[in-house]
């Protein structure tokens, strides 16, 4: 990559030579999975998340390359932008205490994080978006010193052929331009990693399809954006935005749109990666040496690396991967709905919630995806998007009657899905005092109404009626975000608002 970067670009060969390589590696992908190549069953989940740095101001700190440096661990990578970085964690089998360990590491590995960031006077924040960045953090020159990122810029924004629009409306309006796609760095998530045979995969990808809407309506931890409150999880739209190819003639077109949704539930692993290649352009034309057809001849297991490159630059909210460890090959589904933050508890409660609901909903007998168009699918999330837990969600009744009703979130989590959910966690085989732990954690969001975006909002209304201005708002509900998110508490035991001064004397 680094050479072609050197190199200044792609020509016309490089790309006719990727689309045939791609076109090698889905007849590859077919290959394998017509002869059952891949992995058993073994019940792996993996997790990422993605940070900001901010200074003591809450201000956000463009020194992700020196804090790396300083924590020294190929756990910590760099992300998009100078003020990010992301934590990965070792896949576990989902069972016993599994979430338990899982929140011990993730306290563990964001300390340590936290000590060597302020070492330079920076500190972790984890949340959805960084309430204080400005339009001027998020340039080109503020992306991360990366090969990749620098080429992943110059060939989207190549392709798009002209500035970006920023355009939300929400409880505010926000109307900008970028000439670059650094404002996608601004969203910060939780990416949930389940490794699924080929069979299971469609049963677990469409339940993902189906629940993203309530992920996001529990879990809403991203309402500002360069000092305008828009959506509760506003990280869609903008991602949207931010990376979008598409010139408006092409919008109008109907030209799908490099992250999105999706159109339609899916019979197979292989309906994704092959939609991939009939619809989006490649971004990267980044040819590997390897022949995936002769490796399968000579009894090897492939890369499939364009494959892997180019499905890497389709933003899809749940995501296929492909990837082969110790030889064998393997198919996960990767969850990128949900925003990082607002605790330690609160993403491994966001995790649970998911892993238990999947497993439930793709062992149904009468899977909720033969019972819900998949627009109303589309639908709620874009309602859950826009107003978090408030929102409202076209769902299957329940009974015999069948068909669809409009239904509260809320009441949709409390009275159906944590139930499934609770179902889903004992078939994984989990500890009973972690699964209640952690489910409780998202009755009581539901009870009390309060997530991360709802206190992010109501502590900014208060700090504007207490006479600051929005930009000093916005800067102490940041640190007061902060603050609180070291004490622990789940997000729904916070309480709304900054403290109070201490009178002097």
């Amino acid at each position: 990559m680094g050479e072609k970067v050197v190199a200044g670009g792609f020509d016309l060969s490089d790309r006719q030579r990727y689309r045939d390589k791609l076109r090698r590696c889905l007849t590859g992908l077919e290959r394998l999975l017509a002869e059952k190549r891949f992995d058993r069953p073994r019940n792996l989940m993996g997790l990422e998340i993605e940070l900001n740095l901010t200074g003591a101001d809450g201000m956000p700190k463009m020194l992700n390359g020196q804090v790396l440096e300083r924590i020294a661990s190929r756990d910590f990578q760099t992300e998009l932008a100078m003020f990010n970085l992301e934590v990965n964690i070792a896949p576990h089998r989902l069972d016993g205490r599994v979430f338990d360990r899982l929140a011990e590491e993730l306290r563990t590995s964001l300390a340590y994080a936290d000590r060597k960031a302020a070492e330079v006077d920076a500190g972790i924040v984890m949340i959805g978006i960084l309430p204080t960045l400005d339009r001027d953090d998020l340039v080109s020159s503020n992306l991360s010193a990366v090969d990749r990122y620098t080429l992943l810029n110059e060939q989207i924004v190549a392709a798009r052929g002209e500035d970006f629009r920023l355009d939300i409306e929400g409880v505010e309006r926000l109307s900008c331009t970028s000439k670059s796609i650094a404002p996608e760095a601004a969203c910060t998530s939780v990416q949930l990693h389940l490794q699924v045979t080929p069979a299971r995969f469609a049963d677990v990808w469409n339940a993902a399809q189906a629940v993203a809407a309530a992920q996001i309506a529990v879990g809403a931890n991203s309402p500002f954006l360069f000092g305008r409150e828009l959506w509760r999880e506003s990280r869609p739209p903008l991602f949207q935005q931010s990376t979008d190819t598409r010139p408006p003639e092409l919008q109008a077109q109907g030209v799908r749109p490099r992250t999105w949704f999706g159109e339609r539930w899916v019979g197979s692993a292989f309906d994704l990666f092959e939609e991939n290649l009939r619809y989006y352009p490649a971004l990267l034309p980044i040819c590997d040496d390897e022949d995936p057809l002769d490796v399968l001849d000579r009894g090897g297991t492939p890369s499939l690396a364009e494959l892997v490159l180019h499905n890497g630059t389709v933003y899809r909210w749940n995501r296929p991967v492909y990837d082969v460890a110790d030889g064998v090959p393997h198919l996960r589904v990767e969850n990128r709905v949900l925003p990082a933050g607002p605790t330690v508890v609160d993403v491994v409660a966001n995790a649970a919630f998911y892993y238990g609901l999947v497993r439930a909903l793709a062992e149904d007998s009468r899977p909720v995806w033969t019972r819900l168009p998949f627009e109303a699918a589309a639908a709620n999330f874009d309602a859950a998007c826009k107003h978090g837990i408030d929102a409202r969600f076209t769902w299957p009744r329940r009974g015999r009657y069948g068909g669809t009703a409009e239904v509260d979130a809320v009441a949709l989590v409390r009275d159906e899905l944590l139930p499934l959910a609770e179902a889903g966690l004992d078939a994984w085989g989990i500890e009973p005092a972690d699964r209640d732990l952690y489910l409780g954690v998202i009755e009581e969001r539901c009870r009390r109404r309060q997530n991360g975006a709802s206190w992010q909002a109501a502590t900014f209304r208060r700090a504007l009626d207490g006479g600051l201005s929005r930009e000093a708002a916005l800067a102490a509900t940041t640190r007061r975000y902060r603050e609180l998110m070291l004490r622990g508490e789940p997000v729904h035991a916070w309480p709304v608002g900054l403290p109070e001064p201490v009178p002097a004397g």
